[in-house]
């Protein structure tokens, strides 16, 4: 029998040792992976909520703008980003209390964009989504809430173009199959124009607040693809307080179009008369207005988010969860018609979601097995 001699068994000591090492350093990496695996999707779900709450109360507010007396579509536009100021709190709290910079992120601060580049940056997402804003504006005061809900849901197929040829976004068969299922949905919804907001909206302003949605969504497809190249090419940092700026300084160019739009149009003569007759009276006219800006930031906070942590088409992916919600409003509190053929859409919209959802969770997993 042969023995083994000192030497030996310390090598094996040795290899064991190693072994025990690699195996304690893999499962620190997955424990590791795990914890950003988790960090992420709690901020993922934290932004959805922002996103859909947002989005749901806004145009829920923002139609009982116009359903009480509200007439200008400037005014509409100019709240949905005035409520900017508020997101100052937020951003002077992450900015206390966020870590000390180390030496790489001070590295990295050397290669930010100057303020020039910054502030054009700003302006032209800025002007952007004060088009958007007066696009959706026509497009809620011409349209049942729940019409106007369902159209907005197109975004998705737009960002699908956008985000493919501006963001290299691949495009598998099951985002082409939610991509088709919203043309279809928005289709129907489109060839269902016997039913008119009331008797004193023809269908020809019907079809004009259609299409003016349908731009809109389009415009904000863009705006979302255009978000992420920003992030990614010229503010290239990784935190809240970036998301909290781009929100704001985007939103103040968007709220400084839109009141010029409100002197250059003339609205602003009836403003006055506007609050005096709503319906509610003038406390109630201020309380809507101001609602309506708030949610909107939320609902800005919240697509901003999504599109920093994971993309412009995830985004919009939440924003469909909405859809079922904005119209079942719109039947409670506005009595719309829910049709047949609004049913079909919805479900329709549904069914794209589940779809991409479905084609998320194989990207999670794939990315699991490599």
């Amino acid at each position: 029998m042969n023995s083994r001699s000192d030497d030996d068994y310390l090598h094996l000591g040795s290899d064991q040792e190693s072994e025990n090492k690699t195996k304690l350093g893999i499962a620190s990496e997955n424990e590791t992976r795990q914890n950003k695996d988790y960090n992420w999707w709690f901020r993922v779900t934290i932004y959805a909520l922002f996103d859909v709450a947002g989005q749901t109360v806004a145009t829920v507010l923002g139609r009982l703008y116009y359903q009480k007396g509200g007439s200008s579509k400037w005014m509409g536009s100019f709240v949905q980003s005035a409520g900017y100021p508020v997101l100052f709190i937020p951003l002077i709290v992450v900015k206390l209390y966020s870590p000390q910079p180390t030496s790489f992120t001070t590295a990295t601060n050397k290669n930010s964009p100057s303020v020039f580049t910054l502030a054009l940056l700003y302006l032209s997402l800025g002007l952007l989504m004060a088009g958007i804003q007066i696009l959706y504006s026509y497009g809620m005061v011409s349209l049942p809430v729940s019409t106007y809900a369902l159209v907005c849901g197109t975004q998705l197929v737009f960002t699908a173009v956008f985000s493919f040829f501006l963001n290299s976004q691949k495009l598998t068969p099951f985002i082409v199959n939610t991509v088709v299922l919203l043309i279809i949905s928005v289709a129907l919804l489109a060839i269902n124009t016997d039913s008119p907001v009331s008797t004193t909206i023809s269908k020809d302003i019907y079809i004009v607040g259609f299409l003016c949605t349908l731009g809109a969504s389009a415009g904000t497809a863009l705006f979302l693809s255009l978000t992420q190249l920003s992030f990614q090419k010229v503010i290239k940092r990784e935190t809240i307080d970036a998301v909290l700026e781009m929100t704001i300084y985007a939103s103040l160019f968007a709220t400084f179009a839109c009141l010029v739009g409100i002197f250059a149009s003339g609205e602003w003569k009836g403003l006055k008369k506007e609050m005096s007759e709503y319906g509610d009276g003038p406390v109630y006219y201020v309380m809507t207005l101001v609602g309506i800006a708030v949610f909107w930031q939320v609902y800005s906070v919240g697509i901003f988010g999504l599109v920093f942590e994971a993309s412009p088409l995830f985004c919009n992916v939440v924003n469909t969860v909405g859809l079922p919600v904005v119209p079942i409003f719109g039947v409670i509190f506005f009595h719309d018609k829910f049709n047949g053929v609004k049913l079909v859409s919805m479900l329709l919209s549904c069914w794209g979601f589940v779809s991409y959802i479905y084609q998320h969770y194989i990207d999670q997993q794939r990315n699991k097995n490599s």
